[in-house]
Parts: C-alpha cells; sequence; structure tokens
C-alpha cells in the first residue's frame, strides 16, 4: 500500500512537472513576434490521462494553441508587414498565472504525499527491528 502511495504520487509529480515547464514556455513566449506570413508560437497545454486501475496518471500528449494568434498594428516593428501589423501568439497572461498555480500546488502535494508515505514506511520498518 505504501509504495503504491509512493509510485501514483511519482506519477503526480511528473504530470504536474511537465504541467509546469509547458506553462513557462508559455509565459516565456507570450511577447514573441512572428511576421505576419508566418505562424504565431504555439502555446502548448498538457493532456493528462488517468491511468489504468491505481497506476496514477501520466501525459497522454499535448494539444496546442492557435498558430494565427494575435494581429497587433507597430507599423515601426522590424518584422511588420507592409500594413504596419506583426503577429503576436493567443495567449492569456491571466489563464497562464492561474494554470501555474495549479500546477505548482498539485506538484506540492503529490510532494508531501511522497513524504508522508516515506515515513510511514520507515516507521513500519522501525516497529520491525523493535
Amino acid at each position: 500500500m505504501t509504495f503504491d502511495a509512493i509510485g501514483i504520487a511519482g506519477t503526480g509529480l511528473t504530470l504536474h512537472r511537465k504541467w509546469l515547464d509547458a506553462v513557462s514556455d508559455n509565459l516565456a513566449n507570450i511577447n514573441t513576434v512572428k511576421p505576419t506570413d508566418g505562424e504565431a508560437f504555439r502555446a502548448r497545454y498538457v493532456v493528462a490521462q488517468e491511468g489504468e486501475g491505481t497506476t496514477g496518471v501520466y501525459v497522454a500528449g499535448a494539444a496546442y494553441g492557435s498558430a494565427e494568434g494575435r494581429m497587433v498594428y507597430e507599423p515601426a516593428h522590424p518584422l511588420a508587414d507592409e500594413e504596419g501589423y506583426v503577429r503576436y501568439p493567443d495567449i492569456d497572461l491571466a489563464s497562464q498565472m492561474g494554470q501555474l498555480i495549479m500546477a505548482q500546488r498539485g506538484y506540492q502535494a503529490n510532494a508531501a504525499v511522497v513524504d508522508r508515505a516515506k515515513e510511514t514506511y520507515q516507521a513500519a520498518l522501525q516497529i520491525g527491528r523493535n
């Protein structure tokens, strides 16, 4: 039972770490400018799936945001087209910050489960020695 808890929480740690990676990439590229004839940076979203039985969770894949992005009028920008537009990613900062907080809390919760399960296992071993 204790080893199951550690294994399941370990899958949660992996999932939340990959979620944190995706959100940090999205935040790092929120102001990435592209010319209008190219694709905007596409936000990445982690797709989670429940494992079979009690095996935890895993990353089933990734979903990507729109390649169209947002057209912004910035005629002084070096990448601006003849009409003065550039392409920015369609990433909502508030949404990404909310996802960042949820991913951090999920990671912290799973790390706490691993710590508690380890303490329980060590206590059981100590009882067996006495």
